[in-house]
């Protein structure tokens, strides 16, 4: 369906005095009113995506605080209150005697069609977990999630509010949720108890519930997921990773453990002893992030991308989005599989300048690695040089780099720098598994395509810095650009026309 925004934005005005109400009715943007922050001693401001303005130059004053809290329903333990069937929240800072010094009156609205990329995956039955950076539409998504499956799908849905921020304050819940039932919590530290309530009493087959941030919720939510319902939850965090570093929450997609090998098979895997490795099966099937109100990344298959992130291998990740034309257009990131297999393990032939060519053959030794080290540039399919050579741009790394080789640069000539080398370049695992490299640089080319088919960009999966130059390069060689996006360790090449 269409895009209908409701927000019942008059009741929102009506709680402020005179002096702040007139000026924001007379903004030619109030529609798109994000919210009003009240400060004792300081001007009345609205927010609106485009940036802030000054309601009125007069300071805000403790009746005027009074005048707006004598509206509003009471404020919980969580410091929020609401105005009764409405979605709009009104969140108070206090000093230290307890005595409210500050609002920030956010609009809630209730937009109708929301979920349009993702409703496949809400009705196939499965747990989905939402992800996304604050006011990027998470909680907006969750009420419609709740009415469509309520009524479209027939289906005994209960949410868990615990702000009254999905279905609105009071007692009478807000009918952007359908025929969706609310059960309400007197405090946050009570919600995981309401959570198991609601499955133990009222027989759901759908849980709704908003920001799982403590432990005792994700265990909530693991018991409710164990008894066969079906949790639709959002989280705090707005990535996959940010989720599995978060050791409160990691619950929710499997749980992280260290496992300790011993030393022949940490010998076999090219790893160290200690390694990372999820615990049992996540919570939530499917794990989305939103990028931004039409823009999803959906990770179809949260254990099987938990894993591959843990053992630094690309994931399969599906980017969908909403055209100019409200259709939903889909792009696949799938890691490449049929990567060419040779007999042993010499896929590289290396050309050295600058490198202890002795210290890196023993270190290869050790690794059980042979090297091909060819003295002619023109053999050469990877350049490797020092720090130092590389910077003083010497007559062979431009020869190189005009000849179009990747090159990689050690720091210096330490085995430890050379150790990292060969885990980039060669196999981890065993001579018949895919190389990293290999995997990245395919899906480096496969993007390639994708962008000369027609496809607008591509994001790559994260990589080192080595190997993003040589993404970088493959998007050159073909015309098309590239830039670096992210912080490490999940920095990555985006590549475009």
């Amino acid at each position: 369906m269409p895009k209908v925004i409701t927000d019942d934005l008059d009741a929102l005005i009506n709680i402020f005095p005179p002096h702040i109400r007139q000026p924001l009715c007379q903004q030619e943007n109030i529609s798109e009113l994000l919210e009003v922050v009240l400060d004792l001693g300081r001007p009345s401001e609205a927010r609106f995506p485009g940036g802030e303005i000054i309601l009125n130059p007069q300071e805000v004053s403790e009746p005027d605080i009074e005048y707006v809290t004598s509206r509003t329903s009471s404020f919980g333990d969580d410091n929020r209150a609401g105005i009764e069937r409405t979605l709009h929240r009104i969140s108070a800072i206090r000093n230290r005697k307890g005595r409210i010094v500050g609002l920030t009156c956010r609009v809630g609205r209730a937009v109708f069609g929301t979920i349009k990329t993702i409703e496949d995956l809400v009705q196939s039955g499965k747990s989905v977990l939402l992800l996304g950076r604050p006011g990027v539409g998470k909680t907006t998504m969750l009420r419609e999630v709740a009415r469509v499956l309520a009524d479209d799908l027939k289906k005994r849905v209960v949410i868990v509010d615990t702000s009254n921020e999905i279905a609105g304050d009071g007692d009478i819940p807000h009918p952007a949720i359908g025929h969706a039932r609310r059960m309400q919590v007197t405090t946050p530290t009570r919600q995981h108890a309401v959570m198991i309530e609601a499955v133990e009493n009222h027989m759901p087959e759908v849980i709704v519930i908003d920001e799982i941030g403590t432990e005792l919720e994700a265990q909530a939510a693991r018991t409710i997921a164990e008894r066969g319902v079906q949790l639709i939850g959002t989280a705090h965090g707005n990535t996959l990773e940010n989720l599995m570093m978060n050791p409160t929450l990691a619950d929710l997609i499997g749980g992280i453990q260290t496992v300790t090998l011993g030393d022949e098979e940490a010998k076999r895997r090219g790893t160290q002893k200690s390694i990372l490795e999820r615990m049992s099966p996540p919570t939530f099937s499917i794990v989305v992030e939103i990028q931004d109100r039409d823009k999803v990344a959906i990770h179809p298959d949260t254990g099987e991308a938990v894993d591959a992130i843990l053992r630094g291998q690309p994931i399969a990740t599906e980017i969908r989005w909403l055209d100019k034309t409200g259709e939903v257009k889909i792009e696949r990131k799938v890691p490449i599989t049929s990567i060419r297999k040779t007999k042993g393990n010499n896929l590289h032939k290396l050309y050295l300048f600058g490198i202890n060519r002795g210290r890196l053959e023993q270190v290869a030794k050790e690794k059980q690695l042979s090297l091909d080290i060819v003295n002619n540039l023109k053999d050469a399919n990877l350049f490797i040089t020092s720090r130092s050579y590389y910077r003083r741009k010497l007559q062979k790394v431009k020869d190189a780099e005009t000849a179009g080789l990747p090159i990689y640069v050690l720091k210096s000539n330490s085995p430890p720098q050379m150790r990292q080398l060969l885990n980039d370049i060669y196999p981890r695992d065993s001579v018949n598994k895919a190389d990293p490299l290999e995997l990245a640089l395919g899906e480096a080319e496969e993007a390639v395509e994708q962008v000369k088919s027609g496809q607008e960009a591509v994001e790559l999966s994260p990589q080192s810095a080595y190997i993003r130059r040589l993404q970088h390069l493959i998007a050159e060689r073909n015309n098309l650009a590239s830039h670096s996006l992210g912080k490490e360790p999940n920095r990555r090449v985006r590549i475009y026309k």
